[in-house]
């Protein structure tokens, strides 16, 4: 081997490792669910994936299976970008278009359901694995059938909540908005777009306002709770989610690159579009990509009241980063492109060192 060959052998030798090191610090994927209110999944992985107590958490596994409820912090779609009507389909909007998570969709007016009031309320929203992003919660219209599948044009046009990095209590996202008056049986529906990546995750959750509580056939409807620690220690072994970080074909998580929804979805009318709740994050040019947070695009409308503002001091020190911050994928590009070029001066040199004759040289 020429001394020329050695060198460059060397040198991708060297590189190799740091090139790799850099590819395997991508940003750990977040996680999480809303648990107050409840969310449908929430709820129905605290009854026991294995043996639901509700009829319709039973018809849920029935229809998705127990590992679809053991993943229950993985609503989510990897290539989001807040192009949420987009890519949701209608009728399909609590699994996010997941075909793991289909039973969360069935229209049914027995849900397990969280009493909620009109006015202030203090919202969490559990963060598994938390990265900076935006929350929006959206409510559905008055006259809302929970017995026909759920659509865009069910959700008010704007969010009544939303707010940019919020503070981490013990785990959850904790933040405040202005509920509006409401009565009988109804739908919050949330939508978790990270700022750090075009991920997202959604999620429904059942509520009832005032003394009706709109369950099945006038009966009471089962109240939501949400999972202990204790059960969402336990749950883990079952679980397929990588709290560490996945890549956007992780087969468990079900995160992968989704279609746009069929075109009878339309085009959002001024919501739930890539101007609502933490758009702008596709191709890092929009805001929501620096490392700070400083900019999320919360998707509140002009003038939003100050209950939906983030609390003081929310966002920087008490926001877990557990996966780096917006410039790690950049020094992962680097790294592979350094390896590559590594690769080139070898194979440039193993070509100028052969002879004409195309033989190997001694």
């Amino acid at each position: 081997m020429t001394a020329r060959r050695t060198a460059a052998t060397a040198l991708v030798l060297g590189i190799a490792p740091l090139a790799l090191a850099g590819l395997a610090a991508a940003p750990a994927v977040a996680h999480g669910s809303m648990t107050d209110p409840v969310s449908r999944v929430s709820a129905c992985y605290a009854e026991g994936p294995e043996s639901p107590d509700s009829p319709a958490c039973k018809a849920a596994v029935a229809a998705s299976g127990a590992q679809a409820f053991y993943d229950w912090n993985a609503v989510n779609i990897a290539n989001a970008a807040g192009k949420h009507r987009e890519l949701i389909p209608d009728g399909k909007l609590c699994s996010a278009g997941n075909d793991k998570y289909r039973g969360l969709d069935l229209a049914r007016g027995d849900w397990p359901a969280s009493k909620l009031d009109s006015g202030a309320h203090t919202f969490r929203y559990k963060a598994t694995a938390p990265h900076r992003g935006s929350i929006a919660l959206y409510v559905t219209k008055d006259g809302y059938d929970p017995s026909k599948p759920l659509s865009w044009s069910d959700l008010e046009e704007k969010p009544f909540a939303t707010v940019t990095d919020p503070r981490l209590e013990g785990g959850d996202y904790v933040f405040g908005g202005t509920v509006p008056k409401k009565s009988g049986r109804h739908l919050i529906y949330s939508i978790w777009q990270r700022s750090d990546s075009p991920e997202a995750f959604y999620t429904c959750s059942d509520v009832v306002f005032g003394q009706d509580n709109g369950g099945a056939g006038g009966g009471p409807a089962p109240t939501a709770s949400a999972p202990s620690e204790e059960q969402i220690e336990d749950g883990k072994d079952q679980s397929s989610v990588e709290h560490g970080g996945h890549g956007d074909d992780d087969a468990g998580t079900g995160a992968g690159e989704t279609a746009a929804a069929p075109a009878s979805a339309g085009a959002a009318p001024g919501g739930f579009g890539s101007s609502e709740a933490g758009a702008g994050t596709e191709a890092g040019t929009e805001a929501g990509t620096e490392a700070d947070g400083s900019r999320t695009g919360t998707g509140a409308a002009p003038g939003a009241s100050a209950p939906n503002a983030p609390a003081a001091a929310g966002s920087g020190e008490n926001l877990a980063e557990t996966g780096g911050d917006s410039s790690t994928p950049y020094i992962a590009v680097g790294g592979a492109a350094v390896l590559a070029f590594g690769a080139a001066v070898l194979f440039a040199t193993v070509r100028r060192s052969s002879p004409s004759t195309g033989r190997h040289g001694r």
